[in-house]
This record gives C-alpha cells, structure tokens and sequence, in this order.
C-alpha cells in the first residue's frame, strides 16, 4: 500500500517442487511467501502442512501436524525449525478446553502432543492451523489485507472485495479459542478459500501445497488490485504540509539527531539506530494526518510488538530546519512519551501482568526528514523499522478507504505484555559483554584490526571498520559478513590525517548505527633509518599518521561522547618502541611515544564524562600486519644483522617469554580494556609483547 501497484510473482519451479517431500514442499512455500515483505514481514506469520508420518513407536502411519515454530521467520526457516505434532492429541485437547479464561494453560499442553521427540516449540498459533480441516494452510501478514482489516467497516471491505471466496472473523487474541473459530467458520461455509481476521491478517487453505501457494498470492494481488483502483486520483494522509530535505540534508540531520536520542534513550540499556528515508516513510512523515494517525497507534499484534503501540513524533520543520532547537527539546519530549506509556501501563495492567518494561519510544519520525527505530541490537532496530514501514502501509490503505483504526489500548497491552509473551522473553540468551555498543576500528583491514574486530564482534559488538586501504577494506568486511552477518559490520575508506576525512567516517558511523562507543586507533605506518637519512617526508607522514590522525580520530571521538552523554572508550594501538627506543627508527619511535603521552593526556580530560583512555603497546606482531610488509620488515632484519626468513624466530627468542605475538594477542587487550572488566583503568598501558624488560612501564 506504499503507492506500488506492482503484483507478486508467483515463482513455483514444478521441476524443483518434483524432488521434494511434503515436508520439503512446505519450507519451499514458507521460503517463497517470507522472501517478499509485502506478504509477511519478518518472523510474521506461519505455514503449516499435515503429512502421514510412521511413528517411530507403533510403526503405524499418523497425521503429523508440520507448523512454524515458536519465533521463526518463514522465510529463512529450515526443516528443523517447523514445530512437529500428532494431529490427533492435538485434537484431544479439546476435551480440556474450558474457555477463553483458559488459553494460557493450553499452551503448557502443546509439548505433550510433540512428535518424534522434535525439541521445536510449537507456537501459540498452532491450534489456528491444526483445527483447520485442510491439508496447507498460510497465514501471512500482507500489509494490503492488513489495510482492509483495520479498516473501520472491514467485514464490509472483506466481502466487496472477495464475495463469499474469503471470509472474515473478529478480532480475537491468537489462541486455542481462535483456532476454534476458525474450525467453525470453514465447516460453517465449505466453499471459503480463506479468512481475513480483524486487524489482524489473512488465512488461506488448500489440500495441494502449490494449490494453496497460488492462492495466498491471488488473494493478496486481488487486494492490490482493488487498492490501486480504490485509491487512484485519491489524496494520501490528507495531503503533503511539509517538503522532503535533499537525501544528503535528510542524512546529514539524521545523523546529528541519532547520537542525541542513543544518548537519552540508551542510559539502562544500550541502543543501535536504523534510519530510513524510504519514500513510503517520507509520504507518511510530511502528511497531514502523520500526528492523528501515529497517535491511534498499530493494529497488527506483530506490529506493535516490535514497534511499540505508537511512536514519537518529533516537531520539526523542514522548510526552517533548526536541529539544535530539536536537541532542545528531546528530553522533555521523551519525558511526555514516558509518561503516557506510564498511563498505559497503570490503566491496562491487571494483576499478574509483569513488571513495565522500557518507556522509551522505539520509533520516531521526523517530517521532511525520516524515521529512526533503536532496539537492544541491529537486526531488531531495521527489523523494527520495517514493520512500521508495514504499518504506515497499513494505514495509507485503511484511512484512504476508510477510516483506520488500530487496537484497543487493553487488546495491545494483554499482548505486549501477555505472560507467555513474557516467559518467552525470559528465555532469551543473555546479552553478550558488548552488546548494544559500537566500535569504529581504523587500520581495519590489517592484521590487529582484523583481529580486533572479529573479537569485538565476538562479544556483540556492531563495528565500523576504517582503512585507507580499499580492496583490503572490501575483503575484509565481506569476510566478515559472512561470519558475524550482513548487520553488524560497515566498512568505511579513510585517511586518518584527513580533518574532513575523520568527520565523514563519524557522520557514517552515527548515520548507520545510531553512535560510537568504542574508539580503536590502530591505523599504522612504519619507517626506519639512521637520523641522518631520515627524510622530512618520511618525518612528517610518521607524525601525520601516527600522532595527527590519532589526535583527529579522537577528538571526533570525543565529541561524539560528550553529546551521547554515555561516557565512552578509547583504545591506543601504540608500540613498545614508544616506551623502549630503537636504534633507527627515529621518526617512528617518537610519533608511537606522542601517541602514548596524548592517551594520557585525554585519559585525564576524559574522566569526569566517563571518557576512559588506555594504550595496547604490542610488539613485533608479524603475521598478518600489512606495516611489516616490504621495506620494514627488510631493514629491521638489516638492523639485527638477520635474514628476513629469521625475524619472527629472532624477536621469539629476544622475548622473556620466548613467545612470539600474534594479532589475536592485541586483540585480546583492546577487548579487555574496550569491555566494562576494565570499567576502573583509565591512563593505562598494556604491553603485548612477550616480556621485554626496556619497555616495562615506570
């Protein structure tokens, strides 16, 4: 409902469907269906498919019920990720039903119905799927049908526009009950295709796996198709009151305001932004009706639950952009936000209910510029996003239509805060020692940093890696994408002794994750000669790089921390010949000894804003390092009189420890002193080197 009028492809290969069993046909739907969000958002509705096992028992063939399960998303599931149970004890749990007051209590039976032993949770729409009386099932969440059921008059709309093909019920929380329901409803009209359910979504049926593919895309392209019609030549949202800025003005705000909302809202907790500028957002944020209609809140549970029941919308003016003067006035607008969730909260819960949860909005929309959505973690932040995306969506179709309406505030709340919603949260894995905080790496792509980052990542952190380097650059946020995930890394081309550089890295970094909590000034050069063949330019680009561009990196950093306002944490990557000197080696010697004394220098300016600045100083780290590559590593084997094949073996043997240092060993330190172990050091050295008694710190 964003404005496209384009329908879904149906995209079933028969030759491929030939090879597949029914379990395999049914992921092969559930794959196609979730691969287009305009049919279901992400871990949105579910797919199911009753197939004749043997059971590992008896030997006896059994209808077994094959049903997403708990908390998967149909369109990256696999095999293992389907719910299995034996269609006639899920029956039998009608025997048990007692009523409406009940449906807590019969999902604890769910498991006693399992199948072969599946470890799978079954969700809490399995009975939705098993009591309906066909062989495949959909339930998706298409934001043209959602539009139509959130409408005011939404029977009305169901039957105009499908006839008796597709049915319609009433609101009704998932459950047991609704499960019964939608029994009765397909044994009360035969000939139904399906059911749209009141602000909820839409259920289709068929006994052929293909057949009722083919269905769910037909029904949905039909609601398109009325929608495009309905909608033509129509005024959207009541009309534009305010202009989008330019992509780069729009960029650019967004990311000054990021780092100011990160800050207020990340206190307890820490947040990552997503930010879009998608012209759906933008219709939505310049409308007339953005406020009454953000005000009425979401309809669809999936919605809301990521979403949060409304969003913040920011008083901005487009055509008078004053940033500053919106900065002004965040706190106090998230104060009112907090309050009334507050009121929410009091006026809704009942007895049982669980402790409130964080205030904070999670979505904010901005006019003429776009919206933010912040979670615990990336993925959820952009998956947040999307499913107001759907929502904004949703609401174009309904109040173009109709009026839109969305949920009841007790209908969202016995949702948002349903125990067994609860219980599910309580499960969760506990969040990772970096979790929430973002880390901007230069020298990203070399040995250290590359070590580095995967270790912070390791923890959860998100990192923006930093190189001057392209192709390595490239390479190594590629590798990396595949290992930790497409959400948690960024690469970004950077010469550190760039002022406008530096700034630009920042910007991005703000723009793509919300902020920066974590500085790691690692970019590297070394250089070697006797004084009196050291050159001005071989001079000058040591302390261009190693004391100029990590004073710019961090004071960029610095001032991003102050405006956060959640302290901060910078890591030195200096050397032991900052501490010890080397015969020559004048030039780099003395920048790594600059590099150590500005730690200092910001360790003390940094502290009262919880601003902590420490030093790894590693030594003769070999592998991997691009620094000791060519020239370096030629001249410090010709200063120690070795073969270049030997100097990994010679600085081996020089150490007290007789070990050799490797990239992971820096890594290691950097984590230590990025990660809240280290939450009382500040003005620290760590030396990674083996044990080398001209660098011990005095």
């Amino acid at each position: 409902m964003s404005g496209q009028t384009r329908l879904l492809e149906n995209r079933w290969n028969d030759a491929y469907a030939a090879t597949l069993d029914e379990p395999g046909k049914l992921l092969y739907r559930s794959n196609l269906l979730g691969a287009d969000k305009r049919i279901t958002n992400y871990g949105g509705g579910n797919t199911s498919a009753k197939v004749l096992e043997t059971d590992p028992l008896t030997g006896d063939k059994v209808r077994v019920l094959w049903v997403k399960g708990s908390g998967g998303d149909v369109g990256t599931i696999k095999l293992d990720g389907f719910a299995t149970l034996y269609l006639d004890k899920l029956e039998a749990l009608k025997n048990l039903y007692k009523g409406v007051e009940d449906e807590d209590r019969m999902v604890g039976f769910l498991p006693h119905c399992t199948f072969n032993l599946n470890p799978r949770a079954a969700s809490i729409d399995t009975p939705l799927h098993g009591f309906v009386p066909y062989t495949h099932v959909d339930h998706m969440h298409p934001d043209a049908i959602i539009a139509i059921a959130a409408s005011r008059n939404s029977r009305e709309l169901t039957k105009q526009i499908f006839g008796e093909e597709i049915g319609w019920l009433p609101w009704r929380r998932p459950g047991f009950q609704l499960g019964l329901d939608l029994e009765a409803f397909v044994k009360a009209n035969p000939n139904a295709k399906g059911v749209v359910l009141e602000s909820h979504g839409l259920f289709t049926w068929d006994n052929d796996a293909k057949a009722c593919y083919a269905l769910t895309l037909a029904i949905i392209n039909k609601a398109i198709e009325w929608f495009a019609r309905e909608t033509e030549g129509k005024t959207i949202f009541g009309g534009a009151v305010a202009q989008s800025l330019p992509q780069a003005e729009r960029r650019a705000i967004a990311a000054k305001l990021m780092p100011e909302i990160r800050g207020r809202i990340g206190r307890d907790e820490r947040k990552l932004g997503h930010f879009d500028d998608q012209d759906a957002v933008l219709e939505f944020v310049n409308s007339a009706e953005l406020k009454p209609l953000g005000a009425l809140g979401t309809s669809c549970p999936d919605h809301f639950l990521r979403t949060k029941i409304r969003p913040l919308i920011l008083d901005f003016d487009p055509a008078k952009p004053d940033v500053d003067a919106v900065i002004g006035a965040l706190d106090q607008a998230l104060d009112d936000y907090r309050v009334d969730y507050s009121r929410y909260y009091e006026a809704c819960r009942h007895d049982n209910s669980p402790a409130m949860r964080d205030p904070n909005p999670v979505i904010f929309l901005v006019p003429g510029v776009g919206m933010f959505s912040f979670a615990r973690d990336k993925a959820t932040a952009r998956i947040a996003g999307e499913f107001y995306v759907n929502a904004i969506n949703v609401m174009r179709g309904a109040s173009t239509v109709s009026d839109y309406q969305g949920l009841l505030e007790q209908e969202a709340f016995d949702i948002e805060y349903w125990l067994l919603e609860e219980a599910k949260l309580q499960r969760m894995p506990k969040p990772k020692s970096l979790a929430g905080r973002v880390a901007l790496v230069t020298g990203g792509a070399g040995g250290i940093g590359r070590a580095t980052a995967a270790r912070l990542m390791g923890e959860g952190a998100c990192v923006v890696l930093a190189d001057i380097d392209g192709g390595a650059l490239e390479e190594t946020k590629a590798g990396f994408e595949k290992s930790f995930g497409k959400e948690v890394v960024r690469g970004v081309l950077l010469d550190v002794t760039s002022e406008d550089g530096v700034t630009a890295a920042f910007t991005q970094a703000c723009l793509e994750f919300g902020g920066i909590d974590i500085l790691v000034s690692n970019a590297g050069i070394a250089s070697a000669a006797p004084v009196e063949e050291t050159t001005l330019d071989m001079w000058n680009k040591s302390i261009d790089i190693l004391a100029t561009g990590y004073f710019l990196v961090s004071r960029e950093a610095f001032r991003l921390f102050r405006r956060q306002r959640l302290g901060g944490n910078v890591v030195f990557v200096a050397s032991k010949n900052g501490l010890a000197s080397s015969p020559n080696a004048s030039a780099y010697c003395t920048a790594k000894a600059a590099e150590i004394h500005l730690a200092r220098c910001l360790a003390l300016e940094g502290a009262e804003a919880g601003i902590r600045v420490n030093t790894v100083n590693p030594d003769a780290v070999l592998r991997g390092s691009k620094i000791w590559n060519g020239e370096w590593r030629e001249q410090r084997a010709a200063s120690s009189k070795i073969e270049v094949t030997e100097l990994e073996e010679h600085y081996r043997k020089r150490s007290l420890l007789k070990l050799n240092v490797l990239p992971e060993d820096i890594a290691e330190a950097i984590y230590f002193l990025a990660s809240d172990a280290s939450a009382k050091s500040t003005g620290n050295i760590i030396n990674v080197d083996a044990g080398n008694a001209q660098s011990f710190t005095r």
